[in-house]
């Protein structure tokens, strides 16, 4: 195992930097490198690592989250708060809905079979937007306005509007009694319950490094660890309040930065080498869950689901930024950077057929479909519409 991940890693690195000569986004790159070493390929990849494919994935997008929250200021974030809120809800409800009748309407879905459709690709991909926001905000381009603050905030309640509804049609395809309108209710509990506890916390260790003179090395893992810790209380057990862990990541740095910028800076500084791993571990094993002969038995109707969907979010996309300052080409900067999906989708598209659903098959080809098609797509458009859009 080890020997197989140092080969993963230093591969990576190269794939990483060819594409980067060739003025792609690295991260295509680590991508395809995961799909060519992975078991619906050439099958390189050593058992372990696959077994532990979604626990590695999971801490690599803490780590990219919690970078995420310490790169946030206050300013930028109060600048763009209520459309960084509408890019929440809007574009993943839009999407899910839309695709849901069309997969009623036209491939005879039941309703549960289409909402479970329709939200497992509704869920933009924290793993491919955030670290190119978070390239523009440690540039400074888009400052002037927040556009990659909003996009960063936006996303992380994207992806929890997205998760909690399909969640609610599995109960609802399980036989649960489940009230879909108490679900779309939870979603506000959930929101606020993660920025709660990543805000206590985030004060907690502020007031904690401030008492105890620890090395900088040990804070950063404090840290890290209780993001950690937050993301597998959310997905281990059933809580009674929602709680949007990843989100409480965000909020966790966001605080910690707030309230003592010096150590903000500190960590975030720390996170930088971490971060190269972490990249490459999670596009990597994105990749390898990617079965391309899979994907193309959704044939042409999987594709055209996938588009429609694109055009919808959008069109939800433009809806939340009607009244904000934006021009646009600064507008359709944000409907591009909200196109790519990955981590979600590769998480959560098997589900159906694990629970027998007749259409599972044909679901997770989709879902598999949509991130070979959204994640280059979206990833080359936030790195050149970023380029020549913020300023």
């Amino acid at each position: 195992m080890a020997l197989n991940l140092s080969l993963i890693v230093l591969a990576g690195i190269l794939f990483h930097q060819l594409f980067a000569r060739l003025h792609l986004p690295g991260i295509l790159g680590i991508l395809l490198l995961g799909m060519l070493m992975g078991p619906y390929a050439m099958d390189m990849i050593d058992d372990q690592i696959l077994y532990m494919s979604d626990d590695l994935r999971n801490i690599a997008l803490v780590v990219i989250l919690l970078r995420a929250g310490l790169g946030i200021r206050r300013k930028s974030l109060a600048r763009v708060g209520i459309p960084a809120l509408k890019m929440g809800f809007l574009p993943a409800l839009t999407e899910g809905f839309a695709i849901m009748v069309i997969a009623i309407s036209f491939l005879g879905f039941d309703a549960a079979q289409a909402g479970m459709l329709g939200f497992i690709l509704a869920a933009a991909s924290p793993a491919v937007i955030v670290p190119g926001m978070i390239g523009y905000i440690n540039r400074g381009k888009g400052a002037e306005k927040g556009i990659p603050t909003m996009i960063l905030a936006g996303v992380s309640l994207d992806d929890v509007v997205a998760i909690t509804l399909f969640s609610s049609f599995v109960g609802i395809y399980s036989g649960q009694q489940i009230s879909l309108t108490l679900q779309v209710f939870n979603i506000p509990i959930s929101l606020i319950s993660g920025v709660l506890v990543g805000g206590l916390l985030g004060l907690l260790f502020v007031k904690l490094f401030n008492r105890f003179e620890l090395k900088h090395a040990k804070k950063l893992l404090i840290v890290l660890s209780a993001g950690i810790l937050m993301s597998t209380v959310e997905s281990l057990t059933e809580l009674a309040i929602p709680f949007a862990a990843l989100l409480g990541v965000m909020a966790m740095g966001f605080v910690i930065t707030e309230k003592n910028a010096e150590l903000g800076n500190l960590l975030s500084n720390k996170l930088n080498s971490l971060w190269v791993f972490a990249e490459i571990l999670l596009f990597f094993l994105v990749g390898a869950e990617v079965n391309v002969l899979l994907a193309m038995e959704s044939g042409l109707a999987g594709l055209g689901i996938i588009v429609f969907g694109l055009l919808v979010r959008s069109a939800g996309v433009l809806l939340a930024l009607r009244k904000s300052p934006f021009s646009r080409d600064e507008r359709f900067f944000c409907v591009m950077a909200y196109w790519p999906k990955a981590t979600v989708q590769a998480a959560i598209g098997a589900v159906p057929l694990s629970l027998g659903a007749p259409h599972g098959e044909f679901i997770l080809a989709i879902a598999v479909l949509s991130i070979i098609v959204t994640a280059p797509m979206g990833a080359l458009a936030i790195k050149i519409r970023g380029e020549k859009v913020l300023k």
